[in-house]
């Protein structure tokens, strides 16, 4: 009798597979654009506070990538581009990465609202949520708007990075939340445009794939200049 069956995923990886599970490079994104909303708050300095707060919202965005992989594994086990991640190769468990994106969401919630305020708090739970249940579950296989409404997530850092320095909602990060907004469609459509097949084969319903290449860089264009003529605006 074989008492050394393989299991069918390694139970928790490496480090590597965990950090890659984050998504690392959406993660640092959201850092990015939280750190503008922190620095450009009229709060006074306070760098280790402001540090905390990065890294609150640094980890709420890479628990959101997880619970993303974990449900999007079969997708990515389909599409060539994403078929080299942890969970479709098995070097993590479905059940381990669940239960590290729950408590990497509950953790980075939870010490942002001790350290900050619970207005902060609440508003990366509720990106972290609708990351997962609204565009994740709800969009992404049912309209070529998903990555229209789906933005809203990914414009969410620069807002929580300000709440989380005032304690109050301004103007100011409500338009660096609209400019991310609007610069998410273009930008991730031009991707698409490269990577139609793959969308395609996954029966995602891409921009691309529903309308062609020509009709997708009309829509990008309208973008960009209504994105633009914002930016002018502002300054």
């Amino acid at each position: 009798m074989n008492t050394l069956e393989s299991p069918e995923a390694t139970p928790t990886g490496s480090f590597r597979d965990l950090y890659d599970l984050l998504k690392p490079r959406v993660m640092w994104l959201a850092v990015f654009t939280a750190a503008v909303g922190v620095v450009i708050a009229p709060t006074q300095d306070n760098l280790f506070l402001s540090l905390i707060i990065l890294l609150c919202i640094s980890l709420g965005a890479g628990a959101a990538g997880v619970l993303n992989m974990w449900w999007d594994k079969e997708i990515d086990n389909v599409m060539e581009r994403t078929s080299g991640r942890p969970l479709p190769n098995e070097k993590i468990s479905s059940d381990d990465a669940l239960v590290f994106g729950l408590s990497l969401s509950m953790f980075s919630v939870m010490f942002l609202g001790l350290v900050s305020n619970w207005l902060a708090a609440f508003l990366l739970g509720l990106t972290i949520f609708f990351y997962l249940v609204i565009y994740s579950v709800f969009l992404k296989k049912t309209t070529p708007q998903n990555i229209v409404i789906g933005g809203a997530a990914g414009a969410m850092p620069p807002l929580i990075g300000w709440v989380a320095s005032t304690g109050t909602l301004s103007v100011e990060p409500c338009l660096l939340f609209l400019f991310i907004f609007l610069w998410t469609p273009p930008h991730f459509w031009s991707l698409a445009i490269i990577t139609k097949e793959d969308y395609a084969r996954a029966s995602i319903p891409m921009y691309p794939v529903l309308y062609g290449v020509e009709k997708t860089r009309k829509s990008i264009f309208i973008y960009t200049i209504i994105l633009i003529s914002c930016l002018i605006i502002w300054s």
